[in-house]
């Protein structure tokens, strides 16, 4: 299976590296050289790792097949990915591929099923699980240990801890800060 490891973005250098935008908790072993990366463009191409390195705390790889940066600009904003046995899991149990969440029954913390994983958002600051609801709606769900206390891969679940305005944008509290607002 395929599993998104980055987005590259923008050359680096005349001789054809790029920087990565990481999109995995292992860049050193999916980003060593010699891996083989595809790009999710329309027409996918074929990465081969050549070198990769970390420049200011950014990791900058040069492939095989873009030698230069006029081919290295023509990459920016395509994600890469790599091919992982479906069987495989990472080494961290606190950790989960994107394939291994999506598709989970969500339940409360009381016990009610309210919905399932469609997808996991990645942003900067921390990724989000999208929920559709057993109601209709799709709600964003922080990946925080406080929010979501357990996991069960095996047994197909996760379990929210529900807060006013989480699951239910309606149940929201809405608290006036200042006089008049």
């Amino acid at each position: 299976m395929l599993v998104t490891v980055g987005r590259i973005g923008r050359a680096h250098g005349i001789k054809g590296e790029v920087g990565i935008d990481v999109r995995t908790d292992e860049p050193d072993r999916r980003f060593a050289d010699g891996a083989v990366l595809v790009t999710d463009a329309k027409v996918s191409r074929t990465l081969t790792v050549a070198a990769s390195r970390w420049h200011s705390g950014r990791l900058l790889v040069k492939f095989a097949e873009v030698p230069d940066r006029t081919a290295a600009e023509q990459l920016r904003n395509l994600f890469v990915q790599c091919e992982v046995p479906d069987d495989e899991r990472p080494e961290d149990p606190e950790e989960y591929y994107d394939r291994d969440l999506i598709g989970l029954a969500v339940r409360t913390t009381d016990g009610a099923e309210v919905g399932e994983i469609a997808d996991v958002v990645h942003l900067p600051a921390q990724d989000l699980l999208e929920i559709r609801r057993t109601a209709g709606n799709v709600v964003m769900v922080p990946l925080v240990e406080e929010l979501v206390p357990e996991i069960d891969i095996d047994k197909r679940y996760v379990v929210v801890a529900d807060r006013p305005g989480l699951l239910d944008p309606e149940g929201a509290e809405v608290v006036q800060t200042e006089p008049g607002d």
